[in-house]
Parts: structure tokens; C-alpha cells; sequence
């Protein structure tokens, strides 16, 4: 749309899900997002840590948000129920933004989701942590989540393995990582354990233009 307030933002992103590795709803014989979740269901939260960004003339820099998406079968099906967290430091013109760019409403990587939404469980301030310490990320969102994903183990000298998965948040860069001990969420009239289940994290760049 001529009159969509333009928006970037880079950061970093890491997201567990209740799968087993690896992942089949984009490694697969099938085409993506349709095969079946290796559990029948899909729970995944995904942490977004905005480094340096803007949406019009509101600076992002340094917010933090997360997304709790759970589908009751292969995520292309739809019919998913989405919980989003801002951080709390966001004044009102950040948290506006943060909605739009999230929910996919202002165009974007997250605008290819915003079709399987059935039910929207609303968007929550709270405090949300961010850490990038070596290759692990972790976040918390206090008595909701705690999440920490580290790489897959690999042979490859860097310690971790990169694929081109077509994912809509990072198409082009995802790492294979594995859920920690422990990792949570409670909200909503929902418990997930996700240890030890399917993860990724990249960087990311996005844009509306």
C-alpha cells in the first residue's frame, strides 16, 4: 500500500518447538508447512530480540517480543492460536508498532502467518529477557516462559550447522538447535515442557519494502 508506514528492523530470533529433531514441517518430502508435527500438534514459542530498528519515525532499538503459536495439526492447515508478549519497556507509539510488524498487519516476513490465524489470544507487556552468551540463546518472560536453545552437535568445525530452509522468519539462514532442560511455557490455559525438542535462531533483517 502506497500509504504503509515503512518499517526495518535487525536482530536476532530463536524459536523451540514441541517437535523432534529435526523439524518436518520444513524438512520434508512434502511441500512446507504440511506435513504432520512429529507430536500431531505444533507448540512453539519464538523469541525476537530487536537490535537496531525503526517503523516510521518510532525507534525499535533494543525491544524485545515473543509469539506462543499452538496448532492442533500440520501448521499450513491453520486454525492456530497465537499469544504475543511486548516488552514492557515499549511506550505506546513502540508497542503499535511491535503489534503491527508482529501480527503481520504492515507487511513483512510475518504477513505470510497471518492467514492461519484463527484465534487471536491477545498481546500482553511484560519483561522480557534476551541473552546471547557464545552460541546459546535464552529468554524468559517472568511465570510464562523460559527458553534456551543451543546448536545441534555437529562434526563441522564451527559447532554449527546452517541450512537455506525457505523459513519465512530467516529464509536464507537457520541454525539447527535443540531445546534445553527446562524450557516452559504457562499461559493462557496452556503448559508446554519443550526440552529437549526441535529449536533454531538466526540473525535477521526484515523490512516492508
Amino acid at each position: 500500500m502506497a500509504d504503509q508506514v515503512q518499517w526495518q528492523h535487525s536482530g536476532d530470533y530463536f524459536e523451540n518447538c514441541n517437535c523432534s529433531v529435526v523439524c518436518p514441517c520444513l524438512v520434508s518430502s512434502a511441500a512446507p508447512l504440511t506435513s504432520r508435527p512429529t507430536e500431531g500438534i505444533c507448540d512453539v514459542a519464538m523469541v525476537f530480540h530487536v537490535e537496531k530498528g525503526s517503523y516510521g519515525d518510532v525507534t525499535l532499538d533494543g525491544l524485545n517480543v515473543a509469539l506462543a503459536v499452538h496448532t492442533p495439526g500440520p501448521m499450513g492447515e491453520g486454525n492456530w492460536s497465537v499469544a504475543a508478549y511486548i516488552d514492557q519497556r515499549a511506550d505506546d507509539k513502540q508497542t503499535d508498532a511491535l503489534g503491527s510488524i508482529f501480527t503481520g498487519a504492515a507487511g513483512g516476513p510475518m504477513a505470510a502467518f497471518a492467514p492461519l490465524i484463527a484465534k487471536n489470544l491477545g498481546a500482553k507487556k511484560m519483561p522480557i529477557s534476551y541473552r546471547v552468551e557464545g552460541k546459546k540463546r535464552s529468554a524468559e518472560i517472568p511465570n510464562i516462559l523460559h527458553l534456551s536453545v543451543e546448536p545441534l552437535p555437529t562434526m563441522h568445525p564451527s559447532g554449527e550447522m546452517w541450512a537455506n530452509l525457505g523459513h519465512p522468519i530467516s529464509p536464507d539462514r537457520l541454525a539447527l538447535a535443540v531445546g534445553a532442560s527446562g524450557n516452559t511455557f504457562t499461559d493462557h490455559g496452556m503448559r508446554w515442557d519443550n526440552s529437549g525438542k526441535n529449536g533454531h535462531y538466526a540473525p535477521i533483517k526484515w523490512s516492508n519494502t
